[in-house]
């Protein structure tokens, strides 16, 4: 017997793509330096499918943040030299400043505080990031950003 077919999402669900490929990012910039959440994972990792979902519905209730998925190797022309050891880890910047860069736990609740605080504050670079998160950060800030 066939297996069903899953059933139909409605418009709008948390299945609905609202964390952007990095690609995308990076060819269309936002104009009005809008916190950008940038997901450094694996297609591999178990744990970075399971995190996207949680990017996901953070993505759904917060319209004004950009969330963006960046596989290190499948993207890596555009990621450049990160050293990324663990995943899943998150880059947040805004206007071409790296605000943080760390591995996170896939925990919704300490994510969406760590989202939201950045977002509250005034945009500030984080002291002692690698070059490499800085460049990124300049680089997918910029206009044909890749």
């Amino acid at each position: 017997m066939p297996a069903p077919d899953a059933p139909a999402q409605p418009a709008g669900s948390a299945t609905t793509a609202r964390v952007v490929p990095v690609s995308r990012l990076a060819a269309q910039p936002a104009a009005d330096a809008p916190l950008v959440v940038l997901a450094l994972c694996a297609q591999w990792c178990g744990t970075c499918r399971e995190f996207r979902l949680t990017l996901e519905r953070l993505a759904e209730a917060r319209h004004d943040i950009v969330f963006a998925w960046a596989d290190v190797e499948d993207d890596a022309e555009l990621v450049g030299d990160l050293d990324v050891e663990n995943f899943p880890t998150l880059a947040l910047f805004r206007a071409g400043v790296a605000l943080h860069y760390g591995v996170s736990l896939p925990h919704e609740a300490v994510v969406a505080r760590l989202v939201e605080t950045l977002a509250a504050a005034t945009p500030r670079a984080a002291p002692g990031l690698p070059a490499e998160i800085e460049a990124l950060a300049r680089r997918l800030s910029q206009p044909g950003g890749g």
